[in-house]
Formats: structure tokens, C-alpha cells, sequence
């Protein structure tokens, strides 16, 4: 595909684990050396822009790819203005979803190491589905993800750590997994993330890291779609969010604003369904993942017919490869044995602007949105990282 202007990519390019840039996971990482943790390392280089800062505070904003950054900017001037003076592009990772962005951020490392591989996995051993959105404590969040996170790392090193987010997700599996270390502080929209984040940015006394998420935007895209009216607005509250924060920045604070993924809009005609197709239920025994990466895990013996079955229904609509040649591309990094059973021993990573429902094995709303996410184009993978000094 032709890339943009510039040289960017085109939205639907298929980008590889060698993109370049920095990555997601480096955030925390080059934080932590801007305050000065012993033995972390700057990969993104912030810290001659940062020297002297005692304070940061990180925004996630679900569904903010950098790829949405020119469509919200009628909504949102304050982040317009940041994204044309001080961002850069950042690659979220694969699956580009977001209970794997949100630990690869938590923990500074690739999926294939803190093992929150996709939306939903298999926990292997079993015939169950963990959706990572609705894990509490089974499996252990500890065992699930071995990785000590860069908020335990930085507390042990005496910082100040506090995490700010919807008051249901505290103790949450995920939670734990990606911040455990941090103080929770549950706020419920962009307002009360706004306080909860600079009270925490304040109260430090010493060097102080805030963790904040923030995930209206995403769920409008996915119910509304990416411009929606209902987008629009919610572009407009983060953009309130944003300049709260960028205005109540203490001199020795700096904020940096990411993602997890982007969004795209998925027509009806691009969309398939295994649980109405028998063809792509042959062999299979348990489907995980979500609508654009799909893990099939088959009966003994049907890896081949199950590869062949669904390259033959989707066609150009997708890439069907064993869980063996996902693995060897280098999206998850070093994949552990314990982790490998999480993927499915077939894997469907869609192109274009094509998914693949299941509508009536996964809840009922799931295959009725609008926008999804999750595989490896440009406008999933690629986010922004806005820098701001107070």
C-alpha cells in the first residue's frame, strides 16, 4: 500500500514488529529514568527535554490512534495543538487491543512476556475463555502476569506511585497485572480523572509518577463509530481532560499523553460470522481473541484443515498462519512456554477493513459495534505520545 504524504504509512497498511519508532512499553521505562530509578534506561529519549522534572504524570486515552488525531481536532484544540508541536508516533504492539496495551505499558516489556496475550485467551489446560476485561482473581493475576510492573519498580526505588481509574476497576485481574505498585484512586469521567491525577501530582513531596486512564472515547468509537456525534463529544471531554491537566502541571511536573490502539470503522459487508458459517466451525474447538485477530484452538490432528478452511472463506480478507509462524514474526517478543497454550494453534489477523463475528458465542453486543480494533494496520498500531512540561 502506497504510504501517505510524509512517508506515514497508510491507514490500512500492514505494519511489522520492526516498524520504527518508539514503543509503548517504553514509556514507563524512559519515565523512570527522567526521576532517577537505578538501573532503568531512556529508550525514548526524554531526558534532556525533562531535566529537572519531579513529577509525572502518564494519560492513557483508550482509542486515541495517532491515525484519530486529525479527526478529533475540531473537538479538541488543545490536543490538536499538542499533536502539531510535541508528539510522536509510538507502536502500541499486537494484539492492538486493549488489555495487552495496557500491560505492556504497566510492566515496560512485549506481550509475549507478561502473557496478557488478547482481549480473550484460553486459559490453557481448560475449555475456558478469560476475557481480561472481566478477570478478578482466577487465574492469579500474579501467576497470569509474572512481570513485576515499572510502578513496583519505582516505589521500591521511593516514588511516590498512585494509578487513577474507573472505580469498578480497582482490584481488578487487569488492574493488578499492569499497576499493581500504584495507590488506586477511582474517578469516573474526564473531570474526576483530571483531579484525582493533579492531587496525586501534588501531594508527592519527593519524586511521584500518576498512572491515569481514561476510556470514554473508545467506547464511543466502538458503539457509534470514529466521528460519530457521540465521538465527537467525547473527543471534545478528553481535549477538557488534557488542558485541566497541561494547565495545573506544577513547574517540576511534565505530562505525557498515549494510547493503547486506534479504531476502525468495520462496514457490514466486511464482516463474517463463524457461529452461522459451519465451514469455519469445522475442527475448531475453542475460539478466543476478538473480531480482527481470532485464536483458534482446534481439535488434535485439524491444524491444516482449519488453516486451509478459513484461508479459503476469507481469502484476502485475511492472513490464517499457525500460532508457530504468528510466533516467529517477533509481534510478541520471546513467548515463554507457559504463555504458548494463550494463543491459538491458528491464528486469523484480518486486513483491510474486515472482522470476524461471533455472534452468538460472544456477548450480544459484541458483533453490533461499529468500530474495532486489534489487528496490525497502521491506523490500530501506531499512537501518540504527547510530552508537555509545567
Amino acid at each position: 500500500m502506497i504510504a501517505e504524504a510524509g512517508g506515514r504509512p497508510a491507514p490500512l497498511e500492514i505494519l511489522g514488529p520492526d516498524h520504527g519508532g518508539g514503543r509503548l512499553a517504553d514509556v514507563l521505562p524512559s519515565a523512570l529514568a527522567v526521576l532517577g530509578v537505578p538501573g532503568s534506561t531512556d529508550p525514548l529519549g526524554l531526558g534532556p527535554a525533562l531535566a529537572g522534572v519531579r513529577r509525572i504524570a502518564v494519560l492513557l486515552v483508550d482509542g486515541l490512534g495517532w491515525y484519530q488525531l486529525p479527526t478529533a481536532a475540531p473537538y479538541a484544540p488543545t490536543v490538536a495543538g499538542l499533536a502539531a508541536t510535541v508528539a510522536r508516533p509510538l507502536i502500541a504492539g499486537f494484539p492492538s487491543t486493549t488489555p495487552t496495551s495496557l500491560v505492556s505499558l504497566g510492566t515496560g516489556v512485549a506481550p509475549g512476556a507478561h502473557g496478557v496475550l488478547g482481549f480473550t485467551v484460553r486459559v490453557p489446560g481448560t475449555e475456558r475463555v478469560l476475557t481480561h476485561t472481566d478477570w478478578a482473581a482466577d487465574p492469579s493475576p500474579l501467576r497470569w502476569q509474572p512481570v513485576p510492573t515499572q510502578l513496583e519498580r519505582a516505589r521500591a526505588a521511593g516514588v511516590t506511585t498512585t494509578v487513577v481509574s474507573r472505580p469498578e476497576f480497582g482490584g481488578s485481574g487487569l488492574t493488578v497485572a499492569a499497576n499493581r505498585g500504584g495507590d488506586f484512586r477511582g474517578a469516573a469521567g474526564g473531570d474526576a480523572v483530571a483531579t484525582a491525577m493533579l492531587a496525586a501530582l501534588a501531594a508527592g513531596t519527593g519524586p511521584t509518577l500518576v498512572s491515569g486512564y481514561h476510556a470514554d472515547l473508545d467506547r464511543h468509537g466502538h458503539v457509534s463509530g470514529v466521528d460519530s456525534a457521540p465521538w465527537r463529544v467525547a473527543a471534545t471531554e478528553v481535549d477538557d481532560l488534557v488542558a485541566r491537566l497541561v494547565d495545573g502541571l506544577p513547574p517540576d511536573a511534565a505530562l505525557l499523553v498515549t494510547a493503547d490502539h486506534g479504531q476502525l470503522d468495520i462496514p457490514a459487508a466486511h464482516r463474517f460470522d463463524l457461529d452461522t458459517d459451519p465451514r469455519l466451525r469445522a475442527g475448531v474447538r475453542l475460539v478466543a481473541g476478538e473480531a480482527r485477530v481470532r485464536y483458534l484452538h482446534v481439535e488434535p490432528g485439524a491444524v491444516d484443515d482449519v488453516r486451509a478452511a478459513w484461508a479459503e472463506v476469507l481469502g484476502p480478507a485475511a492472513r490464517v498462519r499457525t500460532r508457530d509462524e504468528v510466533v516467529a514474526t517477533g509481534w510478541f517478543g520471546p513467548v515463554p512456554e507457559e504463555h504458548l497454550g494463550r494463543i491459538g494453534d491458528v491464528v486469523v489477523t484480518c486486513n483491510d477493513t474486515y472482522a470476524v463475528m461471533a455472534s452468538r458465542t460472544e456477548r450480544p453486543m459484541a458483533s453490533k459495534l461499529v468500530a474495532y480494533h486489534g489487528s496490525d494496520t497502521a491506523a490500530e498500531l501506531t499512537v501518540p505520545l504527547l510530552v508537555v512540561r509545567g
